[in-house]
């Protein structure tokens, strides 16, 4: 049985690695270190504009949370394919963590992040299993609504 290309999936679920967004702030987007890739947090920039805006719960509903927290991840990709070379290089996905600019009492972060966590299942297979935290946060940068960050292990 041959190797899926996670390359190929990813336009098969007709979706595209972004450029990988600039740093705001004094930072790199990956570091590599020995068979692991560490991303700085990403959040939903789109085209070099932020697509999502505001607290979760309050100013964006919770289905827009969880396509930020998918842009977030794409964006998570676009930085790790810039350290790598292609996708294809991952051997899989270890621990995921998002950030949810949460407004008070809105608890669903997890369901939030699950943006991201079934985005990476639906890409890598079991290969996308991973461990993960989704937690509240009162404030992102430039009012971002969600951040996330990942580790993978590479081949």
């Amino acid at each position: 049985m041959s190797q899926v290309s996670y390359e190929e999936k990813i336009k098969e679920l007709g979706l595209t690695i972004p450029e990988a967004p600039k740093p705001v702030a004094a930072y790199v987007p990956a570091v590599k270190v020995d068979s692991y890739v560490y991303t700085s947090g990403q959040i939903p920039f789109v085209n070099g504009e932020l697509k999502f805006k505001g607290k979760v719960g309050r100013d964006i509903k919770l289905e827009q949370g969880y396509e930020a927290a998918k842009t977030c991840a794409l964006n998570c990709l676009a930085v790790i394919k810039g350290q790598i070379g292609s996708l294809d290089n991952i051997d899989r996905i270890v621990k995921v963590t998002g950030f949810v600019n949460s407004a008070p009492n809105f608890t669903d972060q997890p369901k939030v992040i699950n943006g991201a966590s079934e985005l990476l299942g639906d890409i890598f297979g079991d290969k996308g299993q991973h461990a993960r935290a989704a937690v509240g946060v009162n404030e992102l940068p430039v009012d971002a609504a969600v951040e996330v960050e990942m580790v993978v292990k590479i081949k």
